[in-house]
């Protein structure tokens, strides 16, 4: 196995994913739920993010040739989902936590766009790119693969986060992430517009 090719690809997801940065976001959508429930939502997520990982990973050049679609509104798209999640958040007017199903948490924004977003999808691909044989394949999968057991974790042991922070806290930490995924999504936008005018100017 390529351990270098192996090393960069699982340091460079890591940080497009930002396990860490994603446990306000994911305590502000799971903060009212059980123990349980939250559990079955961060499980979700992590198996939503790994399976449209290795898609991309497959078969992602071969699926944006097909439909016709540039990188670049692969990312804007992915920024206007996690805007309307964000205004959301910033309004308090997402619906109740505890009304909502957890497999929909998991999906949207949890799994995608938060998770397999634009920035890890076109991370996959380009590593791929790279990979030289059997070795570095293996090497694109095992980081796929710990990275996401990497994530479960952070998101498994939020429930200790929640038992300190209490309701208020977590009414804090959602406006919080709300502005967290606003700025997000701005970023997203404005790289995707620059990409096309840098492409078009072309």
């Amino acid at each position: 196995m390529d351990t270098r090719l192996f090393g960069e690809a699982f340091v460079t997801l890591f940080v497009i994913m930002d396990p860490p940065g994603l446990l306000p976001i994911f305590l502000a959508f799971t903060g009212a739920m059980s123990s349980r429930q939250r559990n079955r939502a961060a499980a979700q997520a992590v198996a939503v993010a790994f399976g449209v990982i290795v898609v991309f990973a497959v078969a992602g050049e071969q699926i944006l040739r097909y439909l016709g679609i540039d990188l670049p509104a692969l990312q804007g798209a992915g920024g206007l989902l996690l805007l309307l999640v964000a205004l959301a958040l910033l309004t308090g007017r997402q619906d109740d936590p505890t009304e909502q199903a957890t497999s929909n948490v998991a999906l949207v924004p949890l799994g995608t766009p938060l998770l397999a977003g634009p920035g890890a999808i076109v991370a996959t691909i380009l590593f791929v790119r790279r990979a030289d044989g059997i070795d570095g394949y293996l090497a694109i999968a095992a980081a796929i693969a710990v990275l996401h057991l990497v994530i479960f974790a952070f998101l498994r042991f939020s429930s200790l986060i929640v038992r300190i922070l209490r309701p208020g806290g977590i009414e804090v930490v959602t406006r919080i992430a709300g502005l967290l995924l606003a700025a997000i999504a701005v970023q997203l936008i404005a790289d995707a517009v620059a990409s096309f005018v840098h492409q078009y100017a072309d």
